[in-house]
């Protein structure tokens, strides 16, 4: 019997990477990851040998935006797993480019689902949306359940409110197993620069090989944040496709550690030798328009169906992320920006 076959668009994020690694280790699947051209492969070093020989995983070129590139893909795949990361994911980046996020996020994930109606009907469809559809929750509703209202604070979080409800669309319209996720905040190694906890990683340690001065520039510090492991997430979502999958259901997805963004920075510099000497400066550059503050999911139904939970405490995530970026810089130093 042939390997199933699993398709993930955005394979060279921090997720797609994550998430090929634990496929290629947990099952006999094989993979087909989406990728543009231009897209570095950093993230996918760990797995290269394997696509350079081969070996369970592949790569096939396209992009969410360009509607004869997926069918060609999805067409060539043929999977029997979709997990669709592949989105414009940076919230802040959203104020200065709207449309694109727009296009990427809503119509991208429009052409992937058209394009496995054509091809995979049958795919089992992972369609990743987001915690900030959620948006500015007031207190009263904390935790946040799935039937909370959306609220969206920015115009990625209005494109995922849009992803979000294509996925169930098209479980319902047209009888395909389409789950989506609204994931609250995930972070590890390999996590980009222009999140939070990312830029305060990749900071400090540009300041202990000597590459910046001893500040660290932050936005908004009060926001409070539900943190979850990059590596707890992809498990989730492998258990979401194989463990009864029912077709239109969504989920919230989260860890189970609380705390504010300053607590997040107090934790990584708490990390550093040179903790007593950095200062803390805001940055109005990195403050967006307006913010969803309150990010603390409720992931009851998740576990109850799946019995997923997370497993890696809070202080090794916010560790591995900073040690990832010890290890860039004292390599790559030279090539960063302090963003």
């Amino acid at each position: 019997m042939a390997a199933k076959r699993a398709f993930i668009t955005g394979i060279t994020g921090m997720v797609g990477s994550h998430l090929a690694e634990f496929l290629l280790d947990k099952t006999d699947w094989d993979i087909v990851g989406l990728c543009r051209w231009r897209s570095p492969l950093d993230n996918l070093s760990p797995v290269v040998s394997r696509i350079n020989a081969g070996d369970r995983i592949s790569l096939v070129y396209g992009d969410i935006r360009d509607t004869l590139s997926v069918k060609n893909a999805v067409a060539k795949a043929l999977p029997d797993y979709v997990f669709h990361l592949a989105a414009q994911s940076f919230p802040r980046t959203s104020f200065d480019s709207p449309l694109d996020t727009m296009d990427t996020n809503v119509q991208g994930t429009l052409r992937v689902l058209e394009a496995l109606k054509e091809h995979s009907p049958k795919a089992v469809v992972h369609v990743c949306a987001s915690s900030e559809v959620f948006g500015r929750v007031p207190k009263e509703k904390l935790p946040i359940d799935e039937e909370c209202s959306f609220h969206p604070a920015s115009p990625y979080a209005i494109s995922k409110v849009g992803t979000d409800l294509i996925g169930r669309f098209y479980a319902e319209a047209y009888g395909m197993t389409v789950m989506t996720t609204r994931m609250f905040t995930h972070t590890g190694p390999r996590r980009g620069d222009v999140f939070a906890e990312s830029t305060f990683a990749k900071q400090i340690a540009m300041i202990e090989h000597g590459l910046l001065p001893p500040v660290v520039k932050v936005g908004n510090l009060q926001s409070l944040r539900t943190i979850a492991d990059v590596r707890d997430a992809v498990r989730a979502y492998y258990m979401l496709v194989t463990v009864n999958p029912v077709a239109g259901a969504y989920y919230n997805i989260g860890g189970n550690h609380s705390c504010t963004i300053k607590d997040v920075l107090d934790k990584l510099l708490s990390f550093s030798p040179l903790k007593s000497k950095i200062k803390i400066e805001v940055d109005p550059d990195r403050l967006r328009p307006i913010d969803a503050d309150l990010q603390v999911p409720n992931t009851a139904k998740f576990h109850k169906h799946t019995g997923w939970k997370p497993e890696i405490p809070y202080e090794t995530t916010l560790r591995d992320l900073l040690d990832y970026w010890r290890s860039r810089v004292a390599t790559e130093g030279n090539r960063f920006l302090a963003r």
